[in-house]
């Protein structure tokens, strides 16, 4: 999962990723409960029917008949452009396809799922595409009832036929992990009629979460893939209908899309969608690198920016147009748990499988340095993969999480039983920590590494260690210099390379590297997707960079799968987060607690933003008095 920037989260750069886990978690919501019985005398099943459903079955934040979300504008004005930039080029808007073609930005606005979250509520998921959906409390299937009013941007019907063509579809030609997971925990879904789509689970594996991995089928136009003959797995820039709130307006290869609201978006009525998807159009203009396109944005060739840069939040912005009062700039807080981003080594090399050459090769950087001197002291240095939530290991393990730990004993190295949460090393002002240093060559003999006469390191066939970093974005050279010439006073043989982002797409999906900054996208409540990022059986799969798998997380994954209680969930991933964190696969880096946000002042948006999203293309809105009012002093391009 790539790491998008240097302040920001991970999440976009990775595509395909929310096919194989949902965004939000799973949550209940003032069920209607019927009883059916299959046959006379046989006893009744309780089948439960909502609009909503949770993970450990509390009430819905949102009960069947909300008027709309509690952070819109529920009138908010319709109309305008909002335009943002990407860097590097697109050759694809296929988003869907992992290995073929780099998909352009957004292009996965245009589909919808069954199933959709909030931006104020982690643990819910609600119905878009569906009125209602029906289980009985064995979870043991999920009937979506579809509104018969979902409408493609075609205006053909949203059907049954087209969520079973859209399973399916993902199962031949999606990507391979999620094809295998899924089969295996989804073995039959089919249409009862025309706007009735029924999955049933298998049987024997823990119902956590499975309606919610059914709820987030996208839909797709069965007749559009028929009549075309295309691909989900292919590079291309012809695009399926859709049934959201945007569709394709049109394309510059490599330059610019255009996405432009359709008039006839059937749900623009729904409750959940009042107040939502308020721009005419969201216009994305490319540029090469992050200095083109920070230049742009100063320019006025595009009017919002979501920093991504401490150099530029620090310094940059006091350009013209912020001194003039045309640019304004906000922190909003950003209440989700920070994606877990570091240097991450990649295990599948076999010098790198070592634990002592990965903690002296991650002494080596300098959080202090790097962040007091090249990133203006603005972040903090992160501790744990589930930072700042009741999901991080803390201290000594006690009460239910020891339990799992020692359920697992025999897998684990002791010390994690009987010491404190692993944390970073600590560092000193200075670019090379001396101390440091002399712990790194310890680790580093004990790896069986000595230095030469010369100060290089070499292992006991006289091999020099080399290692690369691998790396796309010019921003994050002066973070990646100081720790390369850290490594070479270790005697480290350590090179940066740079490369073109298509190299970068190319090498990294072939697991071709040794470190790269990236990471894992987490949530403050976890589930079926764990297994896909840390379990082993997914040791080669694009969402783990570092190729991390372990017997003992496997069995504690298990665990936060089969979860009953919140509190079992959590004392689950503590576990494993303490597992991770000692076995030190990612050297962690830093994380922010806010968004910086830099945009002309042509927009509005709730007084009270949600905890979590920023949600500046789904509840902002344009502001046609004081657009003109740029426009008639000069200020857009």
């Amino acid at each position: 999962m790539r790491a998008g920037t240097e302040g920001r989260d991970l999440g976009s750069r990775r595509r395909g990723g929310a096919l194989a886990r949902f965004a939000c978690a799973v949550m209940l919501a003032l069920p209607l409960t019927l009883s059916l019985g299959p046959a006379a005398g046989a006893q009744e099943e309780r089948i439960i029917v909502s609009s909503s459903i949770t993970t450990f079955g509390e009430p819905a934040k949102y009960p069947d008949g909300f008027p709309h979300l509690d952070y819109v504008d529920p009138d908010a004005p319709k109309g305008g452009e909002i335009s943002i930039a990407a860097e590097g080029t697109f050759d694809s808007l296929n988003p869907y396809s992992t290995l073929k073609g780099t998909p352009g930005m957004l292009s996965t606005i245009m589909y919808e799922r069954i199933l959709t979250g909030t931006a104020d509520d982690p643990t819910g998921a609600y119905c878009l595409l569906c009125s209602t959906m029906e289980y009985p409390e064995s979870q043991d299937w999920v009937i979506f009832n579809l509104r018969p009013e979902a409408r493609f941007s075609d205006g053909t019907p949203v059907t049954a036929h087209d969520i079973v063509f859209s399973h399916k579809l993902l199962l031949e030609q999606g990507t391979p992990s999620y094809a295998s997971y899924v089969s295996k925990i989804i073995p039959e879904v089919e249409a009862l009629d025309d706007h009735r789509v029924k999955f049933t689970f298998a049987k024997g594996i823990p119902r956590k979460d499975l309606i919610t991995q059914a709820g987030s089928t996208p839909a797709w136009s069965k007749a559009w893939y028929e009549k075309t003959g295309a691909r989900l797995d292919e590079s291309r820039l012809e695009t399926s209908p859709g049934s959201g709130p945007y569709m394709l307006d049109s394309f510059d290869v490599g330059k610019r899309i255009v996405y432009r609201r359709n008039p006839d978006y059937w749900g623009k009525d729904l409750p959940i969608m009042k107040g939502q998807a308020n721009f005419d159009s969201i216009r994305v203009e490319y540029f090469a690198d992050s200095n083109s396109a920070f230049i742009g944005f100063t320019a006025g060739e595009y009017t919002f920016r979501a920093e991504n840069s401490s150099a530029n939040w620090a310094t940059g912005y006091d350009f013209p147009a912020v001194q003039k009062g045309w640019v304004k700039r906000e922190e909003p807080p950003n209440g989700n748990v920070p994606p877990a981003t570091g240097f991450v080594f990649n295990l599948r090399r076999p010098f790198l499988q070592n634990r002592d050459l990965r903690l002296a090769l991650g002494l080596m950087y300098n959080f202090t340095y790097t962040n007091n001197t090249l990133q203006y002291g603005l972040f903090k240095q992160r501790n744990s993969f589930w930072q700042g939530s009741e999901l991080e290991a803390k201290g000594l393990p006690e009460g239910r999480e020891l339990e799992l730990l020692q359920s697992v004993a025999d897998l684990i190295d002791p010390a994690i039983l009987t010491e404190p949460a692993f944390m970073p090393h600590e560092s000193g002002e200075r670019q090379l920590d001396r101390r440091n240093l002399k712990r790194a060559i310890a680790l580093m003999e004990k790896a069986g590494y000595t230095l030469d006469d010369a100060g290089v390191l070499r292992d006991a066939n006289g091999n020099r260690l080399r290692v690369e970093f691998l790396e796309t974005r010019p921003s994050f050279d002066r973070i990646i210099a100081p720790y390369i010439e850290n490594l070479k006073q270790l005697g480290v043989d350590a090179v940066y390379t740079r490369v073109d982002p298509a190299q970068y797409q190319a090498r990294t999906q072939s697991f071709d590297y040794d470190i790269i900054y990236d990471g894992y996208n987490v949530g403050l409540e976890e589930g079926i997707g764990l297994s896909q990022r840390f379990g082993s059986a997914d040791r080669n799969d694009v969402f783990n960079p570092a190729g991390f798998g372990m017997e003992a997380v496997d069995r504690l994954i298990d665990v936060v799968v089969d979860a009953k209680t919140y509190e079992e969930m959590a004392a689950g991933v503590r576990a494993i987060d303490r597992i991770m964190r000692w076995e030190y696969f990612m050297v962690p880096t830093w994380y922010l607690g806010n968004y910086w946000v830099g945009y002309y002042d042509m927009y509005g948006h709730p007084q009270t933003l949600p905890p979590y999203s920023l949600g500046q293309y789904d509840f902002w809105w344009h502001d046609a008095v004081r657009a003109e009012r740029l426009r008639q002093l000069g200020a857009l391009n």
